[in-house]
């Protein structure tokens, strides 16, 4: 009797491996093959940026078997650069790869997602986005323009930009005209600067030619890239107005609805990697390329007190004025300031006590 319940089990057992083996081809034949096509804001030179893009491409194939193929078109190709979320929003693409801060004309609320002037780092951004709320809120803004957001990469803290002539004090910013996007553009206005929009692509010509007299981009890694250093020597920072930025990927709803859960899953899972690859990148990638940037004659200048402090005015001005007047702002805002001063506390505490001593202490203890 054993011997005939172990055959049985045998025999029942191998039935069903037989059953599964022969299933499993048949399920993978039904899963749909989808193609879809995503549009960067950024050139294929900025490796690390456009690199995101590519990487979560490449992270869909591969977690569903090649059914699911996302094409990716740098800045240009399909629409220009600043216009990658408008291509989502009109299903002239599936989704695209940017940043939103670079859509504050529409509705200065789209700055949220990305970064404001004097806002959270890396680590605090991704804390409200995932465990705070704001991905719930930044979805719900979105919805209104049947887009669907997932955070897919963040620079980290960037620098202030790269100036023709040395700013000293506020009485330098008046009339400067500087590359700068999103909300920080609002700042700099109101301290006498002109703010200007410019893709990366258009930098280095307008500063060269002297269209404007300064300009931003991200920081050492991609700031080398663009060659910014060779028509403006002066490199500033802190770059107060991103002390993170965080890139989206956005999909158009229509388009998403469609898809299979298992596919979305991928798409999901695809993002959150290349977030944490990106950061690590230039994590990796810009104390070298600062190093580079000094030996090549690039003359690092610390903002003044007094620049910072009325930047620090200017911006908490314009956001209770925002606030007043629009109630998708407001909505976030609320959400988002409460969370940022709590972990400001917070890090004062922990990181930054333990960062001030351990940054310096191969200089100052003897």
């Amino acid at each position: 009797m054993e011997r005939r319940s172990f055959l049985g089990g045998g025999v029942a057992g191998a039935a069903t491996a037989f059953a599964t083996t022969l299933a499993a081809p048949a399920v993978a034949q039904s899963a749909p093959e989808i193609r879809w096509r995503m549009t960067s804001s950024f050139p294929k030179s900025l490796d690390t940026l456009f690199g995101d893009a590519e990487l979560i491409a490449k992270r869909v194939a591969a977690l569903t078997d090649n059914k699911f193929q996302i094409r990716v078109f740098a800045a240009g190709e399909v629409v220009p650069a600043l216009q990658a979320f408008d291509a989502v929003q009109n299903e002239t693409v599936e989704c695209a790869q940017t940043a939103s801060y670079y859509y504050v004309g529409k509705d200065p609320t789209f700055a949220f997602d990305t970064t404001v002037p004097f806002g959270p780092n890396a680590r605090q951004q991704s804390a409200w986005m995932l465990h705070g709320g704001g991905l719930e809120l930044m979805r719900e803004f979105f919805r209104q323009y049947n887009v669907l957001s997932f955070p897919c990469g963040n620079t980290g803290a960037q620098m202030g930009g790269w100036y023709r002539k040395e700013i000293k004090s506020l009485g330098d910013l008046k009339g400067l005209k500087f590359r700068i996007a999103g909300f920080a553009g609002m700042i700099f206005a109101k301290l006498g600067a002109v703010p200007q929009q410019l893709a990366a692509s258009d930098i280095y010509p307008a500063l060269e030619k002297g269209t404007i007299d300064a300009a931003e981009w991200v920081g050492p890694y991609d700031d080398e890239k663009l060659g910014l250093y060779k028509v403006a020597p002066y490199y500033y920072y802190p770059g107060f107005w991103e002390g993170q930025a965080q890139l989206s990927a956005f999909v158009n709803l229509n388009a998403w609805n469609k898809l299979p859960e298992a596919y979305r899953a991928a798409f999901q899972s695809a993002c959150a990697e290349a977030y944490g690859d990106m950061l690590a990148r230039y994590d990796t990638l810009n104390p070298q390329a600062l190093r580079r940037l000094v030996a090549a004659g690039a003359q690092l200048r610390p903002f003044s007190r007094d620049i910072l402090a009325a930047a620090w005015k200017a911006a908490n001005e314009i956001y209770d004025e925002t606030s007043a007047k629009n109630a998708n702002f407001k909505k976030v805002y609320e959400s988002w300031r409460k969370f940022r001063d709590d972990e400001f506390l917070w890090f004062r505490v922990s990181e930054n006590s333990y960062e001030n001593f351990a940054f310096t202490a191969a200089q100052t203890v003897r």
